[in-house]
């Protein structure tokens, strides 16, 4: 009996809750930290990036307009579901990284615990960035953290999970919509995520993950009219200052980002929710 021939997966993009092939129709292998072939992942256009910037405009009232507890408790669905999936990503984070078993385990149960830290900002984040603020007459004012809007997110290159959650759970917990290009070396982590969030309670639209170069990508996401955030963590360094410039053409909100890739197990705060909110000012005359 002949030796049977496998067949080689080819991964597809997340825009707007499915699952679509690039519009260019290309593709590209994926290799595992010694370089041998894992899957076929699928190459983003220009297109793709409008077709997911439309999506994440379109899910964004939806979104943002829910109840930050209802908003908390998608999140923690999501959570839940990366825990069920839990020796899955482990092993796919094993072999892009090229790490040991138990220390990619280690990175799984940090990247869950990140996630469910940001749901569980959800409904505070009001408390902490708003204010009741005190002024000479008869009024009440208030200051309260409203979302930014569509945020583009260029994923760091190393980090292919816990750094993915570090950049997006924070968008998704303020409120905002994200279009993501993940790691183009490393990017199987970040489809599964995209499965995970395809059957949790997320909206569709809520997250759009890209696979691709961010050299190639990130250009269209700086300089699209309907992005109002970016983040260029996984944007090569010699390329930001022309992607802020870009940014700057639309008046987009870019995160400063550090030089080299952070370390992602660090305790993390809330800058980045701080980072995606906008303050608004409310004055409202006090009753007689």
């Amino acid at each position: 009996m002949s030796e049977r021939v496998s067949v080689a997966k080819t991964y597809k993009l997340f825009i707007g809750g499915k699952f679509p092939r690039s519009e260019s129709g290309r593709v590209y292998p994926v290799h595992d930290g010694k370089g041998r072939f894992l899957a076929n992942a699928a190459h983003a256009s220009r297109k793709d990036v409008r077709d997911a910037v439309s999506a994440a405009r379109k899910a964004f009232g939806g979104w943002s307009g829910a109840t930050a507890y209802n908003r908390g408790q998608v999140l923690y669905r999501v959570a839940e579901m990366l825990e069920g999936r839990r020796d899955q990503f482990a092993s796919e984070v094993a072999l892009v990284e090229g790490i040991a078993a138990r220390r990619a385990q280690s990175v799984v149960d940090a990247a869950i615990d990140r996630w469910v830290w940001y749901a569980g900002w959800t409904d505070k984040i009001a408390s902490v960035l708003g204010a009741a603020n005190p002024v000479a007459g008869p009024y009440f004012s208030f200051t309260v953290p409203e979302p930014t809007g569509v945020v583009g997110v260029l994923a760091p290159g190393r980090s292919s999970l816990l750094g993915l959650v570090s950049v997006l759970a924070p968008v998704l917990a303020t409120g905002c919509t994200a279009v993501v290009v993940s790691s183009a070396e490393r990017p199987l982590p970040a489809i599964t995520l995209s499965e995970v969030l395809a059957t949790s309670d997320l909206p569709g639209g809520v997250a759009n993950i890209l696979t691709g170069r961010a050299s190639e990508l990130g250009p269209w996401l700086a300089s699209h009219g309907d992005v109002n955030a970016l983040d260029l963590t996984g944007a090569d360094v010699e390329a930001r200052a022309e992607l802020a410039r870009e940014a700057a053409g639309t008046v987009k909100r870019v995160l400063p980002v550090p030089a080299t890739e952070p370390d992602w197990t660090a305790r993390p705060d809330i800058s980045r929710l701080r980072r995606y909110s906008e303050d608004k000012t409310v004055w409202h005359p006090m009753g007689l």
